[in-house]
């Protein structure tokens, strides 16, 4: 890239970044790590004295759309396009930087797991959002100057540059990024304010536009676009020709049609205009835009299976409809789905038979089916026993054997408890009896049964007998889970008294 040809902001973010990959290469320390800190803040300036002069030029746009929106019109709503567009792709750059963030800076790893993590990274998403930001947004700009610094901004080779790469780093890197969407939607709203001086609103440029209500459509949809003529004195309208056939005068630019078939596709045409001299101006437009399969996120919040007679939290999305517009039931009758706040429990009942998820979304007024989703229902596994009891600071603790306890906690404690607590469930079981078994001087078993899940006075009394470092054994627990089903417990917990 020649600098001879950039504003002195795009030189100074150029030259940090040439730094920055430098700096990757090496092996960095801590003090490099401070030093992409510092990048990162002078980026961050850099990037909120950017949206400080958009801000300002929304500004003005919206007052003279208030004083005359017949004129202001066609810019004001490309300016809002401008800005969804913006702001889309900044928050979601936003919401990576804050995922690797979690991790400590000199992680190697972070960046990687959120970018290219199997079925969770967001690298490619990340990829075709930049290239489809940067083709619209180069679709606008006429100055070759500018597509030449907006086009090197937003060519970027994802794996290269946060394979392996520090959190510091990688932050850094998106802060950049971050910076360059701000840069690039300044560029068009100048663009714009060339073709409308805000003070008297006169026009000085003609050029047409399809803002399209989205470049992705799911099969079965409309794709929606609104075809204007910008620049121009909006009481006069242009005709609209999709391919060779005029859309109705009525119409008023909008132009709809059914999307069957996936894949890629181009919205072509053209406006003619009559001239105040009589001539006809002709203006040609073309728009991608993608049709894709129906689908939908449905993800088990525990884990990839269901469990029978539990309540298993669930996650469902459609992309791009809001979730009120969004359905889902058990389709194969093996239980209920409930919506509960802004997600679902599904609640199965046969073990061994799958679950079917149907999902369906309300667009356009009517319900279109998004998949079926199969998930397998199995039996909740066995609980843990073990004694629970409160600590010196009032904190809950669970004893689960092979260590010492103190005998006074012992003898306050009422009996035992059983749970899943493995990190990825967290159930309560009811004790239903257990049995402990004592060895006295001669080592012969002394086993006392308990019918509830408190300790029995017979049990007590031989907690009282037992001296520093004797033990004892709590077996043959029987438990009822949430699911209705009786079980034996087959794990043992050794007691070791301090």
């Amino acid at each position: 890239m020649s600098f001879g040809t950039q504003t002195p902001r795009q030189k100074m973010i150029n030259l940090m970044y040439i730094v920055l990959m430098a700096l990757l290469a090496l092996n960095v320390s801590s003090d490099v790590l401070r030093g992409f800190t510092l990048v990162d803040e002078s980026l961050t300036r850099s990037t909120s004295n950017s949206a400080e002069q958009n801000q300002s030029l929304y500004k003005a746009l919206a007052e003279y759309m208030e004083k005359n929106p017949e004129k202001v019109g066609p810019w004001y709503e490309k300016a809002m396009h401008v800005r969804r567009m913006s702001d889309s792709l900044y928050v979601f750059v936003g919401d990576l930087k804050a995922k690797i963030n979690e991790s400590s800076q000199e992680d190697l790893e972070a960046a990687s797991h959120v970018m290219f993590a199997p079925s969770t990274g967001k690298g490619k998403e990340l990829a075709k959002s930049i290239s489809t930001y940067k083709s619209e947004i180069l679709a606008q700009i006429e100055d070759p100057v500018q597509k030449k610094i907006i086009t090197d901004n937003f060519t970027l080779n994802i794996p290269r540059l946060f394979e392996g790469t520090p959190v510091a780093a990688a932050v850094t890197l998106l802060t950049k990024l971050q910076s360059d969407i701000r840069y690039a939607e300044g560029e068009v709203l100048h663009t714009l304010t060339k073709d409308i001086d805000v003070r008297d609103v006169r026009v000085n440029q003609v050029n047409a536009y399809v803002i399209p209500s989205s470049q992705n459509i799911v099969r079965g949809g409309k794709l929606s676009a609104q075809i204007i003529l910008a620049a121009v004195d909006t009481t006069q309208r242009p005709a609209v020709f999709i391919g060779e056939k005029q859309l109705p005068e009525e119409a008023h630019g909008w132009y709809e049609t059914v999307c069957n078939s996936t894949g890629e596709f181009n919205l072509t045409g053209y406006l003619e205009l009559n001239q105040g001299n009589g001539e006809i101006l002709r203006r040609d437009f073309s728009q991608k835009y993608t049709v894709v399969e129906p689908s939908a996120t449905v993800s088990a919040t525990l884990m990839n299976v269901l469990y029978a007679g539990y309540d298993n939290p669930i996650s469902i999305s459609v992309p791009g409809v809001p979730n009120g517009q969004v359905q889902a039931t058990i389709a194969n009758g093996n239980g209920t789905l409930k919506r509960v706040g802004n997600g679902y429990v599904a609640h199965p009942t046969a073990i061994g038979k799958e679950a079917v998820i149907r999902v369906t979304a309300t667009m356009d007024g009517r319900t279109q089916v998004m998949g079926d989703y199969s998930y397998r229902v199995r039996q909740l596994p066995d609980p843990s026993p073990f004694i629970e009891y409160k600590d010196a600071n009032g904190s809950l603790k669970r004893y689960r054997g092979g260590s010492g306890l103190s005998k006074a906690v012992l003898m306050n404690t009422d009996g035992i408890v059983a749970a899943i607590d493995d990190g990825l469930l967290n159930i309560d079981f009811q004790v239903l009896g257990f049995e402990t078994t004592f060895f006295d001087n001669m080592g012969n078993a002394v086993p006392e049964v308990s019918s509830s899940a408190n300790f029995s006075s017979r049990q007590k009394d031989m907690f009282r007998r037992l001296s520093r470092g004797k033990r004892f054994y709590i077996s043959r627990v029987r438990a009822k889970g949430p699911d209705g089903v009786e079980r034996l417990l087959p794990t043992t917990l050794e007691v070791i008294v301090n």
